[in-house]
């Protein structure tokens, strides 16, 4: 197959050629292994891994590349699709200095418990230090099978795999704390998947994707060893993570309970942030259980997500959540409080101090709260919600978003550039009056900013409906001048709040179609695209558009499953 539109450059000054990478082992080195190496599932007991390499694949190839992550790693982009790169990468070789393993862990999963989970098709090869002097795990994704995988094939199909890839870059570059991902490689191989649990397996393209990040330890690597009754392991694994990636809470230097209590309580914090910036850009992760929580507060394990475009607090992009909700936009700060209750479980016999866990569960309700509001502020363009309506405004612009489709993205940049002052136009040239004091021709003009966001016009612009937006934005005009910041002040903190570009699902199913057809420019432009989400970039105005109406329903663009 010919893939086009592929970008193959020089290596960039100062970068390595990928066999040229020094591989280090600390999680290895440092933590007790699973004593078997047969690669059967089975369960383990007493181990934080098991050492498993990757399947061979029958043809891999490289589809894309990170530059900004290579050039984090120090790895310079390789010179062809094939080849030496491309046989790394789709685990095919194993360079000198890697220990390849599948990490051990279970989980709560729809609010059950599902013990053993772990690597079931993912493979970490091992960690290298990159030019910033931080240690990061490179992690294939789709690797084969491993003793985890219990009855599947440990394998990905391409589409998650593109979706995968498109949305850690994305979510890196509007600010939210999240895995990286380096390349994505092809397989050669097809993969039967049941997309839709419906009866109807169909065999789709296989592909890799190469995650990167400091650490994928999660809840639920903590979790199966307070379940399994392990506390030595426990220990062990808690010391590694709090001297490895939270050297600053060591002071008194040796492990105690309330070196453990301080550190849970920073996880609790960095959880907190992470679900406010969800929150923030309208992106619903999906899939929330236990096993996909990060115990660095990153944004871990891309499956079934997506971002809002109907503003909606119970929709869910899951389809096996579907009846449910129970992960849907709204429901998320409750869910991460309710996995972090589970992880303090798991932790209680190290702490020993349930008042210093319910403290640390405190910490995350108002670590939540102070950086939601915050943003909320910034995304309103006000230096703060702390005047005595505030929480009316807010509550009501929710309820008003969700009487009629309105796409979130499109609904907030378009309050960036809502006049503030008189010199508000009604369309036909003339200035309105003080925007306080609007009348009716005045309401509908000043509405009709916000046409790029209905998803139903008609409904939008009816008299009630009219009504209604035009009252609330007369409130948020007078609100906004109270603050009496320039407006300049004000577009520009609206601005660093609000992305313009998205990863909307039916553009990663463009990219996951254009692949599939040799067509490597539709990922290119997005990773282009994606990485200036706040800025205007003229040029791809049309990927900053409503869903188009033939996505509503396609399969790909709407719902997904965990199927991958």
């Amino acid at each position: 197959m010919s893939w086009t539109n592929l970008k193959y450059n020089a290596p960039a000054s100062g970068l390595l050629d990928l066999s040229e990478v020094h591989f280090e082992n600390c999680f290895v080195r440092q933590l007790p292994a699973d004593p078997m190496t047969d690669n059967v599932p089975r369960a383990v007991r007493n181990a934080c891994y098991t050492l498993v390499n990757p399947t061979p694949v029958h043809a891999p190839r490289l589809l894309a590349w990170a530059d900004p992550v290579g050039e984090m790693l120090g790895i310079a982009r390789p010179d062809s699709p094939i080849g030496f790169a491309a046989e790394v990468l789709g685990g095919n070789r194993i360079l000198s200095g890697m220990q390849p393993y599948a990490a051990r862990y279970g989980g709560h999963q729809f609010g059950h418990w599902a013990g053993q989970l772990g690597d079931g098709r993912a493979i970490t090869l091992g960690e290298m230090l990159g030019p910033d002097g931080v240690r990061r795990e490179l992690q294939l994704k789709g690797a084969g099978k491993t003793p985890y995988s219990r009855t599947a094939d440990g394998r990905a199909v391409l589409r998650s795999s593109v979706r995968e890839f498109l949305c850690s870059e994305a979510m890196h570059y509007l600010g939210v704390p999240t895995t990286r991902a380096l390349s994505l490689v092809a397989t050669g191989e097809r993969v039967v998947r049941d997309m839709f649990y419906d009866g109807h397996p169909q065999a789709e393209s296989g592909a890799i994707v190469c995650r990167v990040s400091p650490s994928f330890v999660r809840f639920g690597n903590f979790e199966i060893l307070a379940a399994q009754n392990e506390p030595d392991v426990l220990k062990t694994l808690t010391d590694y993570i709090i001297a490895e990636y939270f050297p600053e809470l060591t002071s008194p230097p040796d492990p105690s309970p309330a070196l453990y209590a301080r550190w849970f309580e920073e996880i609790c914090r960095r959880t907190g942030v992470l679900i406010a910036h969800w929150m923030r850009v309208g992106f619903v992760h999906g899939v929330m259980n236990t096993d996909n929580m990060s115990i660095l507060g990153l944004t871990i394990d891309y499956g079934p997500y997506g971002w809002l475009e109907g503003f909606d607090f119970s929709w869910t992009p899951n389809t096996t959540d579907a009846h449910g909700r129970r992960y849907a936009f709204g429901n998320q700060p409750r869910i991460a409080h309710w996995n972090l209750t589970r992880l303090a479980a798991a932790l209680a016999p190290l702490i020993e101090d349930d008042a210093a866990l319910e403290q640390g569960l405190a910490v995350f309700g108002e670590t939540f709260n102070n950086t939601w509001r915050s943003m909320l502020a910034d995304k309103l363009g006000l230096s703060s919600l702390g005047h005595a309506d505030d929480d009316v405004l807010v509550n009501d612009l929710f309820e008003l978003l969700q009487q009629v489709e309105t796409d979130m993205t499109l609904f907030f940049r378009c309050l960036m550039k809502i006049p503030v002052d008189i010199s508000v136009n009604d369309g036909a040239g003339n200035a309105m009056r003080d925007a306080y004091h609007l009348g009716d021709r005045e309401d509908s003009a000043l509405a009709g900013l916000f046409r790029p966001a209905f998803y139903d016009e008609q409904q939008a612009f009816s008299p009630e409906q009219l009504a209604r937006l035009a009252g609330w934005l007369r409130r948020y005009l007078a609100r906004v001048r109270l603050d009496a910041q320039p407006a300049e002040l004000r577009y520009q903190r609206m601005r660093r709040a609000n992305p313009k570009y998205v990863l909307r699902n039916y553009m990663a199913q463009q990219a996951i179609e254009a692949l599939e057809q040799g067509d490597a420019s539709v990922i290119n432009r997005l990773m282009e695209v994606l990485q200036r989400p706040y800025d205007e970039q003229p040029e791809h105005e049309e990927l900053a558009g409503r869903r188009p109406e033939w996505a509503r329903n396609k399969p790909g663009c709407s719902a997904l499953s965990c199927s991958s």
